[in-house]
C-alpha cells in the first residue's frame, strides 16, 4: 500500500456523498491513492455514521446502496480498495427493555435482545471488556451469538458489497482479541483499527512531554493482542509532530535516535496521519496547526509506516496543497518508500529535522536552511519550510 486516504470529514453527510465521491474516483486513482476509508454506510440514528441501528441497511445520510454500490465498482474499476468503517462497539436499539432503555433489537435483521447489550450500559449481558461509550448500548462482544452475527455481517461487506479493507471504530470499547477474531474470520485485505489514547503531558504547563514511550506501547501492545493482525492509526506520532512542528522539531528524535511514534518501533503496522474526522474537520477535537500542515505532509510521506491524506486537505484547501500532496506521493513510490524503509535522522534542533530514509530520499522541516551533501542528491519537491531530495 502506498497511501490510504480518508475519503470524507465531518459534514460529508450533507452533500450526497457517494456521488460526490465517484466524480473524483479517477483523480484519486492518479495520484497514487490504494485504498480510500469511506465514512460508515449502514443506516445510523446519527446523520454522521456512528450511531449505527440496522447494520444490513446501507442507505444512508451519505447516499442510497445503488449509489454506494456504483462507487466501489467505480473505485474497483481503478484499482482503489474501498475500506469500510465498522462500528460495532456499540447500536442503538429500536423497541424499549425491560428498564426502558432502547436495548431491544426487534423488527430488523441481527435482532439481538437486551443480553447483546453489555451490563455497564443497561443491557443483560457481561460486564464491558473495555471502555463505555456512553449514552447508547454497548455491545456484549463476549456473547458467541453477538460474534457469529457481526463475522456474518462483515463478509456480508466485503463479499456482497465489495469493501476489501476494514478499519475498527472505537476499539478501546472491547477487547482487541474479539478483533483478531473478526479479522480471521471475515479476511479483509488490511484493517486497522481507532486505538486513540491520551499522550502524557506534564504539570504545571500542560505540556506535552518528550517521552511518549509509554503511550506507544500502550498502542503497541494493542496491536499485538489482535496477533498483528490489525494496524493501528499512530496517535502517538499525530501528538508529537504537531507540537514538533511549532520550533520544537528536537522532539522527532528519540533517545534512541529513532522516529518517535509508533513507526519507530513497529513501521508496518503504523498508519500515520496528520488529521481526521474527529481531530480536525468541524469537530477539531485535537487539531494540527494548520499553518503547518505541508511539514507534516513531507514528514509522513517521506518516512516509513503507512501514511493517509485526509480528504480536506486534498480537495477542500486549493490547488497548491493538492499538487504538492500529490508531488510527495510520486517522489515516495518513484523511490520505494514503504512502511518498513529505514530512517536515519541527521538533524533534529528547534527549528530543523532533517533525515534519509533508505539511502535513496533525503528530507527536511523546519525554518532552517539544509541541504544534503553530495552531487548525487537532486532537489524533488519543495515549499513552505520543507524540501525532499533524492539521487
Amino acid at each position: 500500500m502506498i497511501a490510504s486516504r480518508m475519503a470524507f470529514n465531518w459534514e460529508s453527510h450533507k452533500h450526497n456523498w457517494w456521488s460526490n465521491l465517484e466524480g473524483r474516483v479517477a483523480d484519486i486513482a492518479k495520484s497514487g491513492f490504494t485504498t480510500a476509508w469511506l465514512p460508515p454506510p449502514t443506516q445510523s440514528l446519527s446523520p454522521e455514521g456512528y450511531l449505527p441501528q440496522n447494520l444490513y441497511s446501507l442507505d444512508s445520510c451519505y447516499g442510497s446502496l445503488e449509489r454506494l454500490n456504483a462507487l466501489i465498482q467505480n473505485m474497483n474499476d481503478h484499482n482503489i480498495r474501498a475500506m469500510a468503517d465498522i462500528v460495532i462497539n456499540h447500536r442503538v436499539g429500536t423497541t424499549q427493555g425491560s428498564n426502558g432503555m432502547y436495548n431491544r433489537y426487534d423488527g430488523i435483521p441481527i435482532a439481538w435482545d437486551e443480553h447483546a447489550v453489555t451490563s455497564c450500559s443497561g443491557g443483560k449481558g457481561n460486564k464491558s471488556t473495555g471502555d463505555n461509550f456512553d449514552g447508547v448500548p454497548n455491545i456484549d462482544h463476549t456473547q458467541p451469538f453477538v460474534r457469529k452475527d457481526i463475522i456474518e455481517w462483515l463478509i456480508w461487506l466485503r463479499e456482497t458489497i465489495g469493501f476489501q479493507d476494514f478499519r475498527f471504530d472505537f476499539t478501546k470499547g472491547y477487547a482487541s482479541k474479539f478483533v483478531k477474531e473478526y479479522i480471521e474470520e471475515s479476511k479483509p485485505l488490511f484493517a486497522v483499527g481507532e486505538y486513540w489514547d491520551s499522550c502524557e503531558y506534564s504539570a504545571p504547563d500542560n505540556r506535552l512531554s518528550y517521552n511518549q514511550d509509554s503511550h506507544r506501547q500502550r498502542i503497541i501492545n494493542w496491536i499485538d493482542s489482535t496477533g498483528g493482525l490489525c494496524a493501528a492509526f499512530d496517535f502517538t506520532t499525530k501528538g508529537i509532530l504537531q507540537e514538533a512542528v511549532k520550533g520544537e522539531l528536537w522532539r522527532l528524535r528519540d533517545p534512541e535516535e529513532k522516529p518517535p511514534g509508533v513507526m519507530g518501533w513497529w513501521p508496518s503496522r503504523s498508519v500515520t496521519f496528520i488529521e481526521n474526522h474527529d481531530t480536525g474537520s468541524t469537530q477539531g477535537h485535537w487539531p494540527f496547526p494548520s499553518d503547518h500542515v505541508m511539514e507534516g505532509y513531507a514528514y509522513i510521506l517521506t518516512h516509513p509506516g503507512i501514511p493517509t491524506v485526509f480528504y480536506d486537505h486534498f480537495y477542500d484547501w486549493g490547488d497548491s496543497f493538492h499538487d504538492e500532496i500529490k508531488k510527495l506521493m510520486e517522489i515516495r513510490k518513484c523511490q520505494d518508500i514503504h512502511s518498513r524503509s529505514a530512517v536515519k535522522i541527521m538533524e533534529a534542533s528547534s527549528n530543523l529535522y532533517s533525515a534519509i530514509i533508505d539511502d535513496k530520499l533525503c528530507m527536511k522541516i523546519g525554518e532552517e536552511s539544509w541541504c544534503p551533501t553530495g552531487p548525487e542528491w537532486k532537489l524533488a519537491a519543495c515549499g513552505d519550510r520543507y524540501a525532499v531530495w533524492h539521487k
